[in-house]
């Protein structure tokens, strides 16, 4: 796994951070360059995507959340808030089922419990399988940006779109099989450390309803919406979002 440790694996202000489908952990060094030096990072590539191994035999989630809770223990992270975005939010959503003892806060950034449907990820498998990671890059980026950031921001859309297209596409097939397989509404419940709930006002993959239903799961999650954000406030609006994580990380 390709990751980087910023600061101290036993900070009580830890943050680790899981990226979404089809980038990597580049992501979130705009966000990181808004967070105080108080504030220790974990950023990681998971696994078929980045620099990060593991795509040259089918995965699923469960793959995936061992592939966290292993990069935790090999670091000696004992305690963390934990902030995944997409895909990453679900990782996190099954770290949790599987190992409550590391949480000490939790960020869900644009995610949900379930995400798409089964038929949507089956067109979104068979179309990649015919066309590769181009045919799909374009509608992506829709809903990855606002219309705003894409007139205003052309080159880092550019730079974001080749991000994408040159992920492993047996790593993006694999994890766009284990987002289709997967439903945490029954485990949302069972959280009992403090959540934070956040997501982009314009986001076209986890529209802000889909989140806050989510968040409404969780025994006494907050629910926040970025506003002129889409699907990666963390490029998009990383000043917004980081004041949100930073003020929820150092509440009592």
């Amino acid at each position: 796994m390709h990751y980087e440790l910023i600061g101290e694996a036993k900070s009580k202000n830890l943050i680790v951070f899981s990226n979404g489908l089809g980038t990597d952990f580049r992501i979130w060094l705009p966000l990181f360059d808004e967070l105080g030096e108080d504030v220790s990072v974990l950023l990681y590539d998971s696994r078929g995507h980045g620099l990060s191994g593991g795509a040259d035999a089918a995965f699923g989630m469960d793959e995936l959340v061992t592939d966290l809770a292993s990069l935790c223990d090999e670091l000696g992270i004992r305690k963390a808030t934990f902030c995944g975005l997409s895909v990453g939010g679900l990782v996190c959503q099954g770290l949790w089922k599987a190992r409550p003892d590391l949480f000490r806060k939790l960020v869900l950034c644009d995610t949900a419990p379930q995400i798409g449907s089964p038929a949507i990820w089956g067109e979104r498998i068979a179309g990649i399988e015919k066309g590769g990671l181009e045919s799909a890059a374009d509608n992506a980026m829709a809903r990855w940006f606002t219309p705003g950031f894409h007139e205003d921001r052309a080159d880092e859309l550019a730079g974001y779109r080749l991000m994408m297209t040159r992920q492993s596409v047996a790593g993006y097939l694999s994890t766009c099989a284990a987002l289709r397989d997967t439903d945490f509404s029954e485990i949302l419940p069972t959280i009992t450390v403090p959540t934070l709930a956040i997501v982009g006002d314009q986001d076209g993959s986890t529209p802000p309803e889909t989140v806050k239903k989510g968040a409404e799961l969780i025994p006494g999650a907050r629910f926040e919406i970025i506003e002129d954000c889409a699907h990666l406030p963390c490029i998009e609006q990383p000043e917004a979002l980081a004041e949100m994580i930073q003020g929820f990380m150092r509440q009592n």
